[in-house]
């Protein structure tokens, strides 16, 4: 709390901000690692420069943020445009139920022959 004392409000709210804009950005993403990159980079980015106290270097910062999301929200329109299967790992089921035990078979045709 200290951290936050010695900061004026007005930029401790804008770097709250940022964070926040960055992370709900980041969940934009419709491909999985794209995503969790975005939110893993964001976080590791914030809690390395959380101990800055020097004004100047805030509001540097802040700057890079604010290009960096300009950044994300053109590289999620983008990645709209390809948008491929979810992974297993996103809780999607691929294929279709088959037999009495609930197997499952690919039931997509991959064109590799």
């Amino acid at each position: 709390m200290s951290q936050l004392s010695t900061l004026s409000r007005d930029t401790a709210f804008q770097v709250r901000s940022l964070f926040r804009s960055l992370l709900r950005q980041s969940a934009q993403f419709p491909n999985y690692n794209f995503r969790e990159y975005a939110k893993r980079r964001t976080r590791d980015a914030f809690r390395a420069r959380q101990h800055e106290t020097e004004e100047r270097k805030i509001q540097e910062y802040i700057q890079e943020g604010l290009k960096n999301l300009r950044i994300l929200k053109r590289q999620t329109v983008v990645s709209q445009f390809y948008q491929l299967e979810k992974l297993v790992v996103e809780g999607q089921k691929t294929g279709k139920e088959t037999g009495n035990k609930g197997g499952r078979i690919r039931d997509r045709d991959q064109g590799w022959d």
